[in-house]
């Protein structure tokens, strides 16, 4: 039986407080009771190997004293520790992941009470074991949607999948408000496919370990190719490029390394810029490793894609202004462009300054 306290500390205090949990546990026939506490920061994994191997019989900053009984099954069970520990894990998970999914099932405010406080330890549960506990907590894992501000299981998205939709598409950000405000996710709204909202840091990480959900393929909004157009809307994209390709391969060159290239968008439809990336790592992953105190994850970048709306007037302008050899103005709107992609992914551009004069130049002429 799992037992989770009704009143839980807020995520910024997770850190430096513990939240009680009481196990009813059996140890080879002998009772121990109401155990114990544990540092809910752990991750699931951890959290199973510290039930097995490191119970604490502590409540309430008080320590409770085991019968001589239990003190002489321990000892026994230090004696024979590996595979009594695998025992006890085994069944703990079990026990564990069966409560959860009936609370899951029965009373889903509850557990979204409990996902709120545990949510970011499940997903560290799949992504610290390289995927390898994936079908043990897929099915516990929650999150909001285009489809409904309530939390919704990864079960319930692909019951709501439409018939010629391929992927599971999400897309990333700081809040549910920057993410709906995302100039990315307006293709895949038109087609009318549901998008998953990862609002956690460690979601995008979690989602490459699973890479799949039944058979169904994670897909960002941001990802090179989202394999929503038609073979005709290819091919009019493919030629637009290569009739403006000295056009894109001089942006490219005039970033200076900044994006891996310049291109037509096939998912933008009113903004007229984004950012996107090729690859394993995203721009949001980027973010991630860029906060973290590790000098060495601050070299971790993305390879960035500088995608712009065929359909937009800026394009018509670029192209203008560099058949008319103005290539200087097509190269401050290149970097103008690029710092406006960032801001919106809620990135920091390397020289403010810079940007706002070189703005307020092109407003001026």
């Amino acid at each position: 039986m799992l037992c989770t306290a009704n009143r839980t500390e807020p995520r910024s205090e997770r850190r430096a407080q513990e939240t009680h949990t009481s196990l009813l546990v059996h140890v080879n026939d002998v009772y121990a009771t109401r155990l114990c506490t544990y540092n809910v920061y752990a991750t699931y994994t951890s959290l199973l190997s510290l039930f097995a191997g490191n119970l604490v019989t502590e409540q309430s900053g008080k320590h409770l004293r085991a019968g001589n009984a239990f003190v002489q099954q321990a000892a026994h069970l230090r004696r024979h520790r590996g595979r009594h520990i695998k025992l006890i894990a085994k069944s703990l998970e079990k026990s564990i992941r069966n409560e959860l999914k009936k609370l899951q099932k029965n009373d889903r405010e509850k557990y979204g009470k409990f996902f709120d406080a545990f949510g970011t330890q499940l997903k560290y549960g799949i992504y610290e074991s390289f995927g390898a506990n994936k079908e043990n907590l897929q099915d516990l894992l929650m999150f909001k949607s285009s489809f409904s501000k309530e939390y919704t299981t990864l079960e319930e998205y692909v019951s709501r999948m439409k018939e010629d939709q391929k992927y599971i598409y999400f897309a990333s950000g700081s809040s549910i408000a920057r993410i709906e405000a995302l100039p990315q996710t307006e293709m895949v709204r038109d087609k009318g496919y549901e998008i998953l909202y990862f609002t956690d840091h460690v979601d995008e990480f979690t989602m490459q370990m699973m890479h799949d959900y039944n058979g169904k393929e994670f897909k960002s909004v941001s990802a090179d190719d989202l394999g929503l157009e038609t073979e005709a809307e290819k091919e009019e994209i493919k030629k637009a490029e290569e009739d403006n390709k000295a056009l894109f391969d001089f942006m490219t060159e005039k970033l200076g390394g900044k994006v891996k290239a310049v291109k037509l968008s096939q998912r933008l439809k009113t903004h007229p810029v984004c950012v996107t990336s090729e690859g394993a790592l995203s721009v949001e992953m980027e973010k991630v490793l860029s906060a973290m105190p590790d000098e060495q994850a601050h070299t971790a970048k993305a390879a960035k894609i500088l995608e712009i709306n065929a359909s937009h007037p800026i394009f018509e302008k670029l192209k203008k202004l560099y058949a008319e050899d103005k290539k200087d103005t097509v190269a401050e709107y290149a970097d103008i462009l690029y710092s406006q992609a960032l801001l919106i992914e809620g990135m920091p551009i390397e020289d403010p300054v810079e940007f706002t004069n070189k703005l307020c130049t092109i407003m001026a002429d």
